[in-house]
């Protein structure tokens, strides 16, 4: 399947704005891009792997070091490597912040439609990190994924009482034309009166069928409790929560501004 273009802005913008709406999951996204690159710094320097067996083994790993970064998503917990027999060496402090909108960027990618591995190879390389392996790239862009949808995928712990749903549409390149694209967004408002952001998915429409999709999947992740969901009373959100929230009361928004709501959901 060939990848789609998200050349948008506006759409970039608000999946950004989504994924730092939880500060904990980004800084644990963005802690863990540094602290792979620099375990394949401590690889190179030591001439194997961890717990590899060769001739051209230089150094052994001898634990690691916690250290902090400032950044623009806090303090990152990262965890410095230590070789035994002589000091470890890295630019990733040093360069963090030059290469930080790109691997926020890189996060982005990833959550939309996967991450490139050239994009990959961009930030390493901006960390300080040369001739670094195909391979190494490929499988730090799979492991990448895994984490990003491990984020996306976290459990909904806390009773939400009203959900608030609605759907913006962007114009997307797929191929060589570009095509209309809906993003779902999810609001939750907890009983203590919070408001979290649940959910934001890139789909083809809004019929009743994608929508009662969509909910099934924040009920897998925990999603109880909902008395009302409001929306801008479009018929597919209606016959979603029909089937999906029974007895949930529905509401709605004023609908000459549901165009903008999901804008304002992530704000």
């Amino acid at each position: 399947m060939e990848a789609q273009g998200i050349e948008n802005k506006e759409i970039r913008d608000l999946i950004t704005e989504y994924l730092e709406e939880n500060e904990q999951g980004m800084r644990e996204l963005m802690t863990w891009f540094p602290n792979q690159v620099m375990d394949h710094e401590a690889e190179q320097q030591s001439g194997a792997g961890r717990y590899v067996r060769g001739k051209g083994r230089r150094a052994h790993r001898n634990g690691h070091r916690e250290r902090t970064l400032g950044t623009r998503h806090g303090l990152l917990q990262l965890s410095k490597p230590q070789l035994r027999e002589f000091p470890f060496r890295t630019k990733v402090f040093e360069t963090y912040s030059r290469v930080e909108n790109a691997l926020t960027s890189v996060i982005m990618e990833s959550y939309i439609q996967g991450v490139a591995t050239r994009d990959v190879r961009t930030v390493v390389e901006g960390l300080g990190v040369e001739n670094i392996s195909p391979s190494t790239v490929s499988r730090m862009a799979k492991e990448l994924d895994v984490a990003v949808h491990q984020f996306l995928d976290r459990p909904i712990d806390d009773e939400i009482a009203f959900l608030i749903v609605d759907a913006s549409y962007f114009k997307v390149r797929d191929g060589a034309r570009y095509v209309s694209k809906a993003l779902f967004v999810v609001a939750g408002i907890r009983a203590d009166g919070c408001r979290e952001i649940l959910g934001a998915k890139i789909a083809d429409g809004e019929d009743g069928l994608l929508w009662e999709g969509y909910f099934d999947e924040l009920k897998t992740r925990g999603l109880h409790g909902v008395r009302m969901v409001i929306s801008d009373g479009h018929k597919g959100i209606i016959q979603a929560v029909q089937h999906s929230f029974t007895g949930a009361v529905p509401g709605a928004f004023h609908e000459e501004h549901s165009e903008d709501y999901g804008k304002e959901a992530l704000a």
